[in-house]
C-alpha cells in the first residue's frame, strides 16, 4: 500500500506543466495507482523521471520507449486512459 505521503509526491511529480501529459498523469495516478501492482508501480515512478518529450511521443504513439520496463508502464496507462467525454 501506498502512504498518503508518497502518493502526494507522486501527485506533484505527475503534474508536468505540459497540458497534454497533465490530462493523461494525473487522471491515471488518481484512478487507477492504487489498483495497479507493486511492479508497475515503481514502472510509473520511473516514467515520472523521463523528458516530458519523450512521454509526449510515447503516448502520442509517435515512438515507443526503448527501455522495455517503461514500455510497459506505458501500455499499461495507455490502455486505461479513456477521454473523458
Amino acid at each position: 500500500m501506498v502512504s498518503e505521503e508518497k502518493f502526494n509526491r507522486l501527485f506533484w511529480h505527475s503534474r508536468r506543466g505540459m497540458l497534454e501529459l497533465d490530462l493523461i498523469l494525473v487522471p491515471f495516478l488518481e484512478k487507477h495507482f492504487r489498483n495497479i501492482g507493486e511492479e508497475d508501480q515503481q514502472r510509473y515512478e520511473q516514467l515520472l523521471t523521463c523528458e516530458d518529450q519523450d512521454m509526449f511521443a510515447w503516448f502520442l504513439g509517435n515512438r515507443k520507449p526503448e527501455d522495455p520496463e517503461i514500455a510497459k508502464i506505458v501500455g499499461v496507462i495507455l490502455e486505461l486512459h479513456r477521454p473523458e467525454s
